[in-house]
């Protein structure tokens, strides 16, 4: 821990008052208020700031929990904070106070608001400069269906003191203020604003667009913002992603302009409205989200205030070593001795790479409930616990929660989805030993040609610069995530006005000759058409009896299709089509992917031909700049061998 920071020293210990409509904890580091029986977080006094939110805000557009829900009869979106009717003192003693606010939904009284019980709870530890707090939701069987979109916390600062914002050793930068955007042109969607006439003028002429700052699960460990005077810091940090939805690579927001900062537990972004919890009539369902810690820190005056962005890093590491924590108490919280563990080995066996089985070098592997193969990056509604397998494959997943799982798993540089084919029941205090694994990836062949690498992802294809006058310095830099500068989608038009795409195999190079995204071209008065790319690759002794296989994994799809023509581009009907898939939203939110797509097309060697051959790729679906595809890589294969 820093020397700078003032962080469990041993200090006077806890007070909890209340009285009225309020309830202050005091450990005498931090002092946080909160409404009651409502459960908003009203104030949080810190290191000489009366209140580290923002006042000129009502008391309950400070610190609260919220989601967004609708009715399955009436779709209408509800956006409801989950003010409590109920305050509980659950523990209070000298080292540690834990809280609860309440609200009980009851059918009885004809049954209006979110079919919900929420118990929001709060944990004040003595000597810790924050505060932790973690919620569970519960539907009891009977109750009538729901779709529920969002469920996060958010945290809104004082404008006049946090400007400068950190989601990673690489994005960090001083901000636009809420006032700065107002100012602002709103662009393409309302979300995206060009600061016209910024408080500081450093600013003006740049876009700020809150989904230029999202993150991977398994990256959104810390992030928040630093006030300069005095030098103090607020950060959301999340020892675990094990409450998350949709697995590690499922992208979400952090912290933004406002300033706000999220603890984002589930939501539709990146991957579209089946992402949503949908419960039918009658279905029952609990969950704990969290906990999270809200963990404040500090330097004198005469130091780097930008320190305390490595303080925060540095306390997310002992969080989440501390995972899972053994002070919450509530009984639907497990400690350690009540998970499991399991362990194994997973090697790949792809013979056209390596007679050999290979080691699955870093892949992912997880825990979820049971379903098909990759299910786990649509599930929402239960727990998911991934690690990373080290260079032989071997991995171990701590600290899972008893239940029936299936084990699924994806190796970077490898295509496809790998699942355990046995169910996996954890129970409590065990350690279960798996042995080797092995996965055969989709292969038909060897490889005749391959684009892009199969990471799922289209980081590595040709992200162009962006337009000069919708620019974001924070992404001009070399070595950061070009791919979130807003409107690259029409810097398509500006490479290609007139022609598509063209690759030709052994002369293109995919890291500059092949767009991050299959858009549509925009022709004028805000009209986007359709767009057809060809690869042209040579063939000299065609197997006419056996059948190519055309390998595409796609990293992201929005409202789109995917028409595959073989030597003829004006084939009445495709060769094959995904028919309309996908609505995550990538482009449009610059996220890089979105959901995963793997097809295998089975091509007759009737339908090539000796010398050169062209494969038409065509999103036939037009009219937005948005509607799109990713891909992630593409690989044609040979008939199979026979040894």
């Amino acid at each position: 821990m820093s020397s700078t920071t003032v962080l469990k020293v041993k200090t006077s210990a806890i007070c909890v008052y209340t009285g009225g409509l309020q309830v202050v904890v005091d450990n005498g580091l931090i002092k946080v208020t909160f409404s009651s029986p409502g459960g908003m977080i009203t104030g949080i006094e810190y290191n000489g700031i009366d209140n580290i939110l923002e006042e000129t805000n009502k008391e309950s557009n400070r610190g609260y929990w919220d989601v967004v829900w609708t009715e399955l009869e009436h779709p209408q979106d509800i956006y409801d904070k989950l003010e409590g009717t109920k305050f509980k003192v659950i523990m209070e003693d000298e080292d540690q106070v834990e809280i609860s606010f309440t609200r009980h939904w009851y059918p009885s009284r004809n049954g209006t608001g979110i079919p919900l019980n929420v118990d929001k709870r709060f944990v004040v530890l003595r000597g810790y400069t924050g505060f932790y707090a973690y919620g569970i939701f519960e539907r009891l069987a009977g109750w009538r269906g729901t779709k529920i979109y969002q469920g996060r916390i958010a945290f809104k600062l004082l404008q006049d003191s946090f400007r400068y914002m950190a989601v990673s050793d690489e994005r960090q930068r001083i901000m636009p203020t809420a006032e700065d955007r107002k100012r602002g042109e709103p662009l393409e969607y309302p979300e995206a604003v060009l600061l016209t006439n910024p408080s500081n003028a450093f600013l003006k002429g740049e876009v700020d667009d809150k989904y230029q700052y999202s993150s991977e699960n398994k990256d959104n460990r810390v992030h928040g913002w630093i006030c300069s005077k005095p030098s103090v810091g607020f950060w959301m940090i999340t020892p675990s992603t094990e409450f998350r939805t949709a697995g590690p690579v499922k992208q979400d927001l952090t912290s933004h302009a406002g300033p706000v900062t999220l603890s984002m537990f589930f939501s539709t972004h990146y991957a579209g409205e089946h992402l949503g919890l949908e419960f039918s009539d009658g279905e029952p369902w609990k969950k704990v989200f969290g906990p999270v810690f809200v963990y404040l820190n500090s330097v004198s005056k005469d130091e780097d205030p930008l320190t305390l962005w490595a303080d925060a890093k540095e306390q997310m590491s002992i969080e989440t070593e501390s995972w899972p924590y053994d002070f919450p108490l509530s009984e639907d919280y497990l400690y350690n001795d009540q998970r499991g563990m399991v362990s194994g080995r997973l090697l790949v066996r792809d013979r056209y790479i390596n007679q050999e089985l290979i080691t699955a070098n870093s892949a992912y592997v997880g825990l979820a409930p049971p379903g098909d193969v990759g299910s786990w990056q649509t599930e929402n509604k239960g727990y998911q616990f991934w690690t990373q397998a080290d260079v032989q494959g071997y991995f171990r997943i701590k600290g899972v929660l008893p239940g029936n799982y299936s084990l699924y798993s994806w190796v970077p540089g490898i295509i496809g989805d790998y699942k355990y084919d046995v169910y996996i029941e954890v129970t409590p205090g065990k350690a279960m030993r798996l042995g080797v694994l092995e996965y055969s990836p989709p292969r038909n062949g060897p490889t005749l040609w391959e684009i892009g690498i199969p990471d799922r992802s289209a980081a590595e294809f040709y992200v162009p610069d962006s337009n000069p006058t919708l620019m974001n310095q924070l992404y001009v830099k070399p070595n950061t995530e070009k791919f979130r500068q807003y409107g690259l989608w029409d810097r398509y038009t500006d490479l290609y006005p007139d022609n598509d795409l063209i690759y030709t195999v052994g002369l293109s190079n995919y890291q500059t000759d092949w767009f991050f995204a299959h858009v549509n071209r925009l022709v004028g008065n805000r009209t986007y058409v359709p767009t057809t790319w060809q690869i042209l690759f040579d063939l000299k002794d065609i197997d006419q009896t056996g059948d190519y296989t055309l390998q595409l994994a796609l990293a992201s799809a929005t409202t789109a299709e995917l028409q595959v023509r073989i030597n003829d581009p004006n084939a009445e009907r495709p060769y094959f089509t995904t028919g309309l898939i996908g609505k995550d939203n990538a482009i449009a939110r610059h996220g890089i992917h979105g959901l995963y797509w793997m097809y295998s097309v089975y091509i007759s060697g009737s339908h090539l031909q000796t010398g050169t051959n062209t494969i038409f790729l065509t999103q036939p679906r037009g009219g937005s700049p948005f509607k799109g595809i990713m891909y992630d890589y593409i690989r044609l294969e040979q008939p199979p061998q026979t040894n």
